[in-house]
């Protein structure tokens, strides 16, 4: 069955792309999704500004956790 590929309005659909995509993006920067996502929803302003959640796109998120593991580790050497 292929239920996924029905969205019941063209809106649906756009924003069930944008959600893959988002997911797509966490595998590729080799986040785990469901953690990422807490983060997020954690972290982000009810009205965030365009520039707030652009900090929190996978690709900063995960140079952001780069930086501060590369920091931790620094600071036990």
């Amino acid at each position: 069955m292929r239920n996924w590929m029905f969205f019941g309005s063209l809106e649906a659909g756009s924003n069930n792309a944008s959600f893959y995509t988002l997911l797509a993006n966490c595998r590729v920067h080799d986040l785990d999704p469901e953690m990422y996502l807490t983060e997020v929803i954690k972290r982000l302003p009810h009205n965030a500004t365009p520039e707030q959640a652009a900090e929190l796109t996978p690709a900063r998120f995960a140079a952001a956790l780069a930086a501060a593991a590369l920091a931790e580790a620094e600071a036990v050497a």
